[in-house]
């Protein structure tokens, strides 16, 4: 039997609490200001976050975040 690596365990929880704000369809200035960060940081997790999940998109990112129940419908 194979198991499967969650790809969420290698994320910070900064990247995580992102992720979730991504998935409720807020833009990066969107998350910036809810986060209290600049933009180019949002910008920066994105592509951390793109990198180590190996997701090409943001609706790979949102289907990948359903499957592991990061986040809930």
């Amino acid at each position: 039997m194979q198991t499967f690596k969650n790809p969420f365990n290698s994320l910070s929880k900064r990247e995580i609490e992102i992720v979730r704000l991504i998935t409720e369809e807020l833009s990066n200035n969107d998350i910036a200001e809810r986060l209290e960060i600049s933009k180019r940081t949002v910008e920066t997790h994105r592509k951390n976050i793109f990198r180590k999940t190996k997701v090409k998109s943001v609706i790979g990112l949102v289907i990948l975040a359903f499957k592991n129940k990061l986040v809930s419908a």
